[in-house]
């Protein structure tokens, strides 16, 4: 029983002496917005740390479960260069993607992950290292889509079905990202996500978490726009009537 009591209490001494190393990397964007004239997108990386380290760079399809991410690139029409940057401390690094020209849907955006991942130095002895991988979206925008990008959350069509569901529906050709969905009818709250993003043409059904009755909901929601601001929407919903939200005054 000694030794049980005693394994936990040498393992948290021992960490009292050991150091910790953070990764100190930071994007200068939280999305990127690749317009399909542009014969390349890019954005700044920044080494806050004090360490040399080993940046690596690559492109996902987007999937499910951010987890399943093998780290291996897939086959993708993109190039991001250089993939592999060595950063002194307090360095910048500017990466660059770089599309094929073929390969992607010209009739609304397509939306990818971008790692971007510090491998440190070797650690010295009691030191403890910590690696963060950071993943933003890549956007990409053919030319000629209708519609202004920053008004595509006003096209969203809401209504209610009978079943007690909130639809809503992208008619648009972009995406739309949307932060603390929220549906209320008087003081009780039918409907609560915290984030979710539509794709062109893509439909969303949300069961209510309660009857709803005749009475109109108020819907709210916020938006992220292509500069990472955000912008706060609202909709009355009627039963059997579809709604379209406008910026929250």
């Amino acid at each position: 029983m000694f030794f049980t009591c005693f394994r936990p209490f040498v393992m948290f001494a021992a960490g009292l002496w050991m150091s910790v190393v953070e990764a100190g990397i930071v994007l200068n964007t939280t999305r990127v917005i690749y317009q399909s004239s542009d014969k390349e997108a890019s954005f700044g990386v920044h080494n806050s740390g004090g360490g040399e380290i080993l940046l690596q760079s690559w492109l996902e399809a987007p999937v499910k479960d951010a987890a399943a991410s093998t780290g291996v690139a897939a086959n993708l029409p993109f190039v991001v260069t250089p993939a592999l940057a060595r950063m002194a401390g307090g360095s910048r690094q500017l990466l660059r993607i770089i599309y094929a020209g073929t390969g992607l849907p010209q009739d609304r955006e397509s939306v990818f992950w971008l790692n971007v991942q510090e491998i440190p130095q070797t650690a010295e002895e009691n030191r403890l290292q910590i690696a963060i991988r950071q993943r933003i979206k890549v956007f990409f925008r053919p030319d000629g889509l209708k519609g202004d990008p920053l008004a595509a959350p006003e096209t969203l069509q809401w209504r209610l079905l009978k079943n007690d569901v909130l639809q809503v529906d992208n008619p648009g050709p972009y995406h739309v990202s949307m932060l603390k969905v929220s549906t209320r009818q008087g003081t009780t709250e039918l409907v609560s996500l915290e984030s979710q993003m539509l794709s062109p043409g893509q439909s969303l059904r949300l069961p209510l978490m309660h009857k709803s009755g005749s009475t109109p909901l108020r819907l709210s929601f916020i938006s992220i726009n292509d500069f990472g601001g955000q912008v706060a929407y609202q909709a009355t919903l009627d039963n059997g009537h579809t709604a379209q939200a406008s910026k929250a005054q």
